[in-house]
């Protein structure tokens, strides 16, 4: 199931939206002398609002609406008169004023009213005012009333189709109030659609999704942390959930966990329902955060009664409960699941204690609670008791339960057919089923049998367990492991999975760090609380298994200051993951190639990062116990940290040789574009001197702020190296290095290090220094030999297939998988 996030943001995009509507003038409140009149605006006391008029796509309809005010791509939140637009025919008679009455009404010409609070004041007070709040809250209320939180009518209590932080969804019993957010027909409609989200009203509530009036999806009930359906909810970081459930009211809210956070949550008009942004300055865009239902979603009660959901990978199947069979076997076998399941026993009825039992079923998403009842203070013996005591009753559970999905208190029973279940490996909690005590003993027989088999067999293998475990821990380091049919000895702690899937909090995408051509890199913490950085190889991947061998052996082998440090792998079934030492900085791109960081980076720290990369470089080419051809040197692949240091990383393009193996030849061409030397882009073949290429071309971007890639100068639409190099001929480095060091740097260094970066990207290889050469031109002020004038090759190198980039920050930069020599 796809994520129509590009829809969303198309519908961002194309909005006619206020900003272009409303004028500078604004207005702090609403009063019947001054109304709000189309053209102004009227905002939040922080300015993170704005309550104005607006039109959508190429229609001409106008609504008032509210979205947020300093966020560029500009977000409607709330739309009043949703489902009686205005006619937009270009005069201004259009206004927000309130009556007489207390109340506020939206008019058009004519003096038509197109939507009205319908309000109705407590007091014959004329001092009615309307405000909106910081929280997004349209509110009216009397001002001589002293209680400033006691509105008269608030828009809060009749949401569109988003959730704001501290908005209510759900049900007051008293006044019948009902709050649930609906979405929009479509992109340019905001008229009600047919998917709406809320709290169901029942004796056991819980959030549900509507079709229509059809139920869509269903959350499970509030288990005391999460609501027992979402595992994804477990553990969410960045938000806090409040649910209330009592005789006078039943509802639902979100709040950030960080007060700065802006988030929202959104009804979709597509199958994938609700979908949670939450505001990403640094990209200036919406990042998704949670999407309900996710992939692999099973569909409300989509195996029938006693049957439930299993799903593997995106296929989802249905499985009986033990003790029932599929009501048509035909239907069943033909993946017609809907019928569901009965008794296996034909002659089975309800029967009185001791002649009917329960099993326990784990793991299970509890049914559909519309045919239940709950008391959260009895114990589970006291629940088992009343079902038992009730011939209805045809399963029981706790209500609240812990965090590790243990029994808590609480107790839910349900009367007639379960309705949809579904197994949920790593959140579901245990339910007890009725079922004939004889059913119950044959299972229970099976069990016993198997057990006095394999106690003895038990006994010997944990003996055997704990001995392999003590030898491997005395061993200390290194594990023998298949990789794609060959076996190599890698010198790397091997981690268990569910520890990194812990320490990622399940590999949330609230910790991706970045996405490149091998997969996602998360962000994760240790029991310890260490921070690691997780890479995992994406089924998708074009790099794949070759590469992840070729990562993990070298890593292996490596150990330097200027090298990023892998701490170890997993590999775990089709699961294959890599341990690096976290680097908070990111990477050297995040830094560079953005106007507001790059300030960040002064000369000495620059000059510090080349140093860095050179010595780095140096120890593959000549320090290490193989000769290590980096091939992907970019600023994507050097990462920083806490001070600044660099560090190169991800080594699954890397070859390497004997320490007399200076050269080889290739037919699969890999690197990225912009940084490959022309004598491996064009003819595969690649040295020490196609990593000093590579170098070269990095040092002249860290210098100049600007990517060699897409980079044009002026008028003469120069490239980056040619840029480098008509200004070390004039001595006029000022127009080369980056605009924001031009009050820090020297003179000297500035023209030596160009210097530098040109020896570097010579054409012949053979005219290029090797790294010994270039740290001690970095470190010393000895006499430089002069370069020739660079040529750059790369615009006719024939690309047949590209792959995103490695590790951390997403850019532009493409590393190439395969290219065909010319």
């Amino acid at each position: 199931m796809a994520i129509p996030l590009p829809s969303t943001l198309l519908i961002i995009a194309t909005l006619f939206l206020l900003s272009s509507k409303i004028s500078s003038e604004t207005n702090t409140i609403i009063t019947q002398l001054h109304p709000l009149t189309y053209g102004t605006s009227l905002v939040s006391e922080g300015g993170t609002f704005e309550l104005g008029f607006f039109s959508l796509g190429t229609t001409k309809n106008l609504y008032l609406g509210i979205c947020f005010r300093n966020i560029p791509q500009k977000t409607i939140v709330w739309v009043a008169n949703r489902n009686n637009p205005i006619k937009n025919t270009g005069n201004n008679s259009t206004e927000l004023t309130i009556t007489k009455q207390g109340n506020l009404v939206l008019l058009s010409s004519n003096n038509t009213v197109h939507w009205s609070t319908n309000a109705t004041a407590k007091s014959k007070s004329v001092n009615v005012v309307a405000r909106l709040l910081e929280t997004g809250n349209f509110v009216l209320r009397d001002e001589n009333d002293d209680n400033f939180e006691n509105y008269l009518w608030q828009s809060f209590d009749y949401p569109s189709d988003t959730l704001l932080p501290g908005m209510k969804l759900g049900w007051e019993v008293a006044t019948g109030l009902n709050r649930y957010i609906t979405s929009w027909k479509n992109w340019e409609d905001p008229s009600s659609g047919y998917f709406s989200y809320g709290v169901s009203r029942g004796n056991v509530p819980d959030m549900q999704i509507w079709n229509g009036s059809s139920v869509f999806y269903r959350s499970g009930p509030w288990s005391g942390f999460r609501f027992s359906a979402t595992p994804l909810l477990k553990r969410r970081p960045l938000v806090n959930i409040n649910f209330v459930d009592n005789p006078r009211e039943s509802y639902y809210q979100v709040f950030p966990r960080n007060s700065s956070m802006i988030l929202r949550t959104v009804i979709n008009q597509t199958a994938n329902a609700l979908l949670r942004f939450i505001w990403d300055e640094e990209t200036q865009n919406w990042k998704l955060d949670l999407v309900i239902p996710r992939d692999g979603f099973c569909g409300y009660d989509y195996c029938g009664s006693f049957g439930y959901c299993a799903v593997t990978g995106n296929t989802s199947t249905c499985e009986c409960l033990r003790g029932f069979k599929p009501k048509s076997a035909e239907n069943w076998s033909a993946k017609i699941w809907n019928e569901g399941c009965v008794n296996s026993s034909d002659s089975w009825r309800c029967r009185v204690k001791n002649k009917d039992g329960f099993i326990k079923v784990s793991n299970m998403k509890i049914p559909d609670t519309k045919t239940s009842w709950m008391n959260r203070s009895m114990t589970i013996d006291e629940c088992k008791a009343k079902c038992w005591a009730n011939c209805s009753c045809t399963a029981y559970a706790n209500s609240d339960i812990t965090e590790n999905g243990s029994g808590y208190s609480g107790c839910i029973i349900w009367f007639g057919d379960l309705l949809d279940l579904r197994l949920l490996p790593d959140a579901g909690q245990d339910l007890y089923v009725r079922l004939d005590i004889s059913a119950i003993e044959n299972k229970d027989y099976s069990k016993k049998v198997v057990i006095g088999v394999t106690s003895s067999v038990s006994s010997i293998v944990a003996v055997l367990v704990i001995l392999t475990f003590l030898y491997c821990r005395r061993k200390g380091k290194g594990k023998k492991v298949k990789i794609n049919g060959s076996e190599d000895d890698l010198e790397l702690p091997l981690f268990d999975f569910d520890t990194i899937a812990c320490a990622t909090n399940d590999f949330s995408d609230d910790n991706i760090l970045g996405q490149g051509g091998f997969g996602p890199v998360y962000k994760g913490t240790l029991s310890d609380g260490k921070n690691i950085a997780v890479k995992r190889l994406s089924d998708t991947s074009a790099q794949g298994l070759k590469e992840f061998k070729n990562e993990v052996i070298f890593c292996s082998k490596l150990q330097h200051r200027n090298l990023v440090k892998v701490l170890g792998y997993c590999i775990e079934e089709q699961e294959k993951l890599l341990i690096y030492e976290y680097m908070p900085n990111k990477s050297l791109n995040f830094f560079l190639f953005d106007n507001s960081q790059s300030k960040l980076l002064d000369w000495s720290t620059r000059l510090n990062i080349i140093t860095g990369i050179a010595r780095g470089l140096l120890y593959l080419h000549q320090d290490s116990r193989l000769r290590i051809i980096h091939r992907d040197l970019k600023s994507s692949n050097i990462l920083l940290d806490d001070d600044m240091n660099p560090k190169i990383s991800d080594f699954g393009l890397a070859r390497g040789g004997r320490g007399d193996q200076i050269e080889g030849n290739t037919r699969r061409v890999v690197g990225t574009y912009g940084y490959m030397a022309p004598e491996y882009a064009i003819g595969g073949v690649f040295s020490v001197k196609s990593d000093v290429y590579s170098f070269g071309v990095l040092l002249l971007e860290v210098l100049s702020g600007k990517k060699n890639k897409g980079f044009s100068y002026s008028i003469h639409n120069y490239n980056l190296i040619e840029h480098a190099w008509r200004c070390w001929k004039e001595s006029i480095p000022i127009e080369f290095i980056d605009t924001c060091l031009r009050d820090s740097y020297i003179l000297s260094e500035a023209l030596r290090c160009i210097h530098i970066g040109l020896l570097c990207i010579q054409h012949q290889p053979n005219d290029r220094p090797n790294m010994t050469s270039v740290v001690t031109m970095l470190t010393s002020e000895s006499t430089l030999p002069q370069p020739e004038k660079p040529v750059f090759l790369m615009e006719r190198v024939l690309v047949e297939e590209d792959v995103g980039q490695h590790m951390y920050c997403p850019t532009n930069e493409v590393t190439i998988s395969d290219i065909e020599p010319r």
